[in-house]
């Protein structure tokens, strides 16, 4: 039978375990991860690299995002709720890089490293960006759109956005492209449906309206390729040449039934993992590379089942 000092000595030893067990959590380094939403495909698949290098260094890492890459302003709550926090380190993907630029300067001013992923911020707070060269793969899908078109004709663009370093890149590295290598190729217009891929259906229901010889259409984020498919079927106009960009399921089908030409595909595993790993060395003081190329793929029906491109796809 228990005495009253027995159960006093359980009850503060109990109390002990739980206090270390607590100091011990809260040892344990701390870094959030605020990306740009969660309706695509993609996010899940950088939170899915996040959690796995979160797992290999034995640190605690959060993922969260605005319901929609419009939402600006939640975006900018998350990331002051995560500062307030006081993290190891933060990995940010910018909807609005120039919105973000006062709350990065109080991490830095606070000894907090930003790690950008996916998105670049145009600033030189962040020690490393870990992300895809959108410029150089944009221009991969320039040069695909040509090569299907026999090198002339009107093509546009549905963009995400024009705030993002994702949706400058991708729109630029298009568009300059197609200006420098192929004179006889007209882009007669270059439209943002948010990323919504019902804006986008909208939106590129317009542009075929408006141009009845159009030959082909650059989606440049999951969203928007979806968007374009979705567009260029219901307005029976499935001779139109499409691009898209990033994978997800309903790109993957679009492609293997011949509605999409191809897409450019990013490395998401990727991108969380080494968003984390270096994230985890900064806190740590150790230098990190400014830019991590996490790579690019072009695929279509002739490759999609490759084990180097299925490796890189996600559902």
């Amino acid at each position: 039978m228990f005495t009253r000092r027995a159960m006093l000595g359980a009850i503060s030893a109990a109390a002990l375990v739980a206090s270390g067990m607590a100091a011990s959590a809260q040892d344990k380094m701390y870094i959030p991860l605020i990306s740009k939403g969660f309706q695509h495909q993609f996010w899940q698949a950088v939170k899915a690299g996040a959690d796995k290098a979160a797992e290999e260094l034995d640190v605690e890492v959060t993922f969260e995002g605005p319901d929609n890459e419009t939402m600006v302003d939640r975006q900018i709550d998350m990331l002051a709720a995560a500062l307030a926090k006081k993290p190891a380190a933060l990995g940010f993907a910018a909807l609005d890089s120039q919105a973000a630029i006062p709350l990065l300067k109080q991490a830095d001013e606070a000894g907090i490293p930003v790690i950008a992923f996916d998105s670049g911020v145009d600033s030189d707070i962040p020690k490393a960006t870990a992300s895809t060269d959108n410029l150089a793969a944009a221009a991969l899908a320039a040069d695909k759109m040509a090569e299907l078109i026999g090198g002339a004709g009107q093509v546009a663009v549905v963009a995400h956005d024009q705030t993002s370093r994702t949706g400058i890149d991708r729109r630029d590295g298009f568009v300059n492209q197609v200006k420098e290598k192929y004179p006889d190729i007209e882009i007669v217009t270059i439209q943002y449906g948010g990323g919504d891929h019902l804006q986008s259906t909208e939106i590129t229901k317009s542009i075929l309206q408006a141009n009845p010889d159009l030959k082909g259409i650059f989606g440049t984020n999951e969203g928007s390729a979806i968007g374009v498919v979705n567009g260029v079927r219901e307005m029976d106009r499935t001779n139109v040449v499409i691009i898209g960009y990033d994978s997800g399921a309903q790109q993957k089908e679009a492609i293997r039934d011949g509605l999409m030409a191809g897409a450019i595909t990013q490395n998401p595993v990727g991108i969380g993992y080494e968003t984390v790993k270096a994230a985890v060395a900064a806190a740590k003081g150790e230098e990190v590379p400014a830019a991590i190329d996490t790579g690019f793929y072009y695929y279509d029906k002739t490759n999609i089942d490759d084990p180097e491109i299925a490796a890189v796809l996600y559902d």
